[in-house]
């Protein structure tokens, strides 16, 4: 599905992440010509232009190939989405970046228009095009990482929609929430989310809040990677916070199913790895499938943690 990408020859992606900025420069065929990686400035938003441009800039000094520097075409997926009214950056964990005029700012920078999206959405496109999801009509990217968000594309292009959210699956609340007389296994209204609201997927799905909830049922605060080690060493209450992640994943997902019906579903982001998940996802949805032949494809990403500034990179000059 590299169709009509075929026609720009250089591309340059940038992945602005919460923590991290990476930024590639990727020929036609999808070869990385080179990379860069460094840490994301912090509540600083003059210093995330500046850090754009100067990666830039140092991508466009490497293997001088396919026309003047001006010619490269920019892409960037950011943890938000743009406000098609306002055109400025909302609903991002890093809060820094709400409210700005990112787009306007980022093209001053570089002189030269760029092209922005949601990093679930470059996450999606990446998997579309060249990745697990390559070739099917319908992929839906979901991360489960530091936060969670989706991305979804229809015959190579990203379904943003008039708002400029579509797929963001993880502000939505957890299907099916299981009351219990247990408060640390109660799942109404859930947890308070950074967006203000109560029970949002991401408040189950995302890293931390497999810690939370690790936390809140054993009193033992320990991270995601930790949890899973336990699980693996045998250690029932490790396990069981696993099963209840696999399971509230499976609603969130069984939900979009019953909306979207993609042919491929694949995960990306930290959790993305638990080998686990792909063993027990598809029965798990079944149950909340409406259908009489509930049968999901989950599969996990070809390009890994590499896959959102690759998606960003596809995304430049479309």
């Amino acid at each position: 599905m590299v169709n009509d990408h075929d026609a720009i020859a250089d591309r340059i992606g940038v992945d602005l992440g919460g923590t991290k900025i990476e930024a590639i420069r990727m020929a036609p065929d999808g070869t990385i010509r080179a990379r860069y990686r460094i840490a994301s400035p912090q509540h600083d938003y003059a210093a995330t232009i500046a850090a754009i441009q100067n990666l830039v800039g140092r991508l466009e000094a490497e293997s001088p190939i396919g026309g003047p520097p001006n010619f490269i075409p920019v892409g960037i997926g950011i943890p938000g989405s743009l406000s098609k009214r306002t055109g400025r950056v909302h609903n991002a964990n890093s809060t820094w970046l709400n409210g700005r005029d990112l787009r306007a700012d980022v093209t001053a920078a570089l002189s030269r228009a760029v092209s922005i999206t949601n990093d679930a959405n470059c996450f999606a496109l990446s998997e579309a095009t060249d990745g697990a999801g390559a070739g099917a009509a319908t992929v839906l990217g979901v991360i489960l990482g530091t936060g969670t968000g989706s991305g979804i594309v229809i015959n190579g292009r990203i379904v943003d929609g008039p708002l400029g959210i579509g797929g963001e699956f993880g502000h939505n609340p957890l299907p099916w929430p299981k009351p219990d007389v247990k408060p640390e296994l109660n799942e109404v209204p859930g947890p308070q989310c950074w967006c203000g609201r109560f029970g949002c997927l991401e408040t189950w799905l995302s890293g931390p809040g497999l810690s939370v909830d690790h936390a809140r049922v054993t009193g033992a605060r320990l991270s995601s990677e930790a949890i899973v080690a336990a699980a693996t060493l045998g250690n029932i209450a490790a396990k069981a916070t696993l099963d209840r992640h696999a399971g509230r994943l499976a609603r969130g997902l069984a939900h979009v199913v019953n909306i979207v019906d993609p042919d491929v579903i694949v995960l990306g982001g930290g959790l993305s790895n638990l080998a686990h998940l792909y063993e027990v996802l598809p029965d798990l949805m079944a149950v909340y499938i409406f259908s009489d032949d509930a049968v999901v494809d989950v599969r996990p990403p070809r390009w890994g943690d590499a896959s959102g500034v690759r998606g960003a990179a596809w995304l430049a000059g479309g």
